[in-house]
């Protein structure tokens, strides 16, 4: 497991600090995408404030509203969907943005300039949570426009996950923590509550080469394909190959995929090919699936559909669903080689 930073006066690195270092690498960069990513953390520490003292707050519970997907919205959601609209819709950095709560994408306000980049976001995944106290996130993917000039397009939004700029998660948990990457492995820093700052906490995170846990929600089994069957078999030491991992799952996505990132081990919402409300899984490609995959593949692991990497889908729809994998590469890699067995053929 990746130990956390023990700081003293010398090492304390903000994350302001952290991306400014980053950007002197890039003697090309303006500063718009530094300027963004501080303005996300800043988002962060407004919705932590507020998950913090929900209870006291008349914020638990759901509002009236169904979002895009049939669920019904919570009213943290609502929150934190405007908190980051609003934080971003008039700074001129952005051309576009997109969330999961929302059939359409989301433009600039015509008032204010359009930027060079594109903003998808989960505002609070595992809102369903929230009511119970466990932990939430939210995850985000920066994007270059591919557009030339103007209004941002839905085209601008439909890219691969290998053209991601930063893909990033906030954990709101026993502690607030912020996990990004721009292509230069991935840091995770913690919210110090006292002084309002995210200290780098997390340098360079390494998902650990051997597995500790497992994360599947196995009471969806009944719907599992033969192939994702054999691999929790496989999982389970069934087989004998391997010493049985331990099944951990919250049900918060942020909060599994965090556990298997400083742990090791895999996550997978596989699809429920027997369901036919989740015929091709549950999680969204481009708020959910493609950011995280980015930062575990930075993380140096992987992640895939069970046929193929996340990062190489090119996006049709703008809340398309897959199947995800993710994790150690070995054991994504073997889930491929069941699916392939056991399903290819069928």
């Amino acid at each position: 497991m990746n130990p956390p930073v023990s700081y003293t006066t010398e090492n304390i690195i903000t994350i302001e600090r952290h991306i400014l270092e980053e950007q002197k690498a890039h003697p090309e960069a303006t500063g718009v995408l530094t300027a963004l990513l501080y303005d996300l953390a800043l988002a962060g520490k407004y919705i932590a404030s507020r998950t913090s003292r929900a209870g006291l707050m008349d914020i638990l519970g759901a509002t009236d509203n169904i979002n895009v997907q049939g669920e019904q919205v919570m009213k943290l959601d609502e929150l934190a969907d405007e908190t980051i609209y609003r934080l971003n819709d008039h700074t001129g950095r952005i051309a576009v943005m997109a969330s999961e709560e929302h059939a359409d994408i989301l433009p600039i306000p015509e008032k204010y300039e359009t930027g060079k980049y594109v903003l998808l976001f989960d505002p609070l995944d595992g809102s369903s949570n929230i009511d119970f106290n466990a932990p939430i996130g939210t995850i985000f993917a920066i994007y270059r426009r591919v557009s030339s000039e103007g209004a941002g397009t839905l085209a601008d939004c439909l890219q691969a996950g290998k053209e991601m700029v930063v893909g990033g998660y906030i954990l709101y948990g026993s502690s607030t923590m912020l996990v990004y990457s721009s292509g230069n492995g991935t840091h995770g820093f913690t919210l110090d509550p006292s002084i309002g700052e995210f200290l780098l906490s997390h340098p360079n995170i390494r998902i650990p080469n051997k597995p500790k846990y497992y994360s599947v929600n196995q009471g969806y089994a009944i719907y599992w394909s033969e192939g994702v069957k054999k691999f929790t078999d496989y999982l389970q030491g069934k087989d004998g190959t391997i010493k049985p991992l331990s099944l951990r799952y919250i049900g918060s996505l942020v909060a599994d995929f965090h556990r298997t990132l400083l742990s090791g081990g895999i996550f997978y919402y596989p699809a429920d090919k027997k369901d036919p409300k989740r015929p091709t899984g549950k999680l969204r490609l481009l708020y959910e699936a493609n950011p995280l995959s980015f930062i575990m593949d930075q993380a140096g692991g992987y992640a895939s559909d069970g046929h193929q990497s996340i990062l190489e889908i090119i996006p049709e729809q703008l809340h398309q669903r897959v199947p995800l994998f993710v994790g150690n590469r070995e054991l994504v890699e073997k889930a491929e080689e069941f699916i392939r067995i056991y399903d290819d053929k069928e």
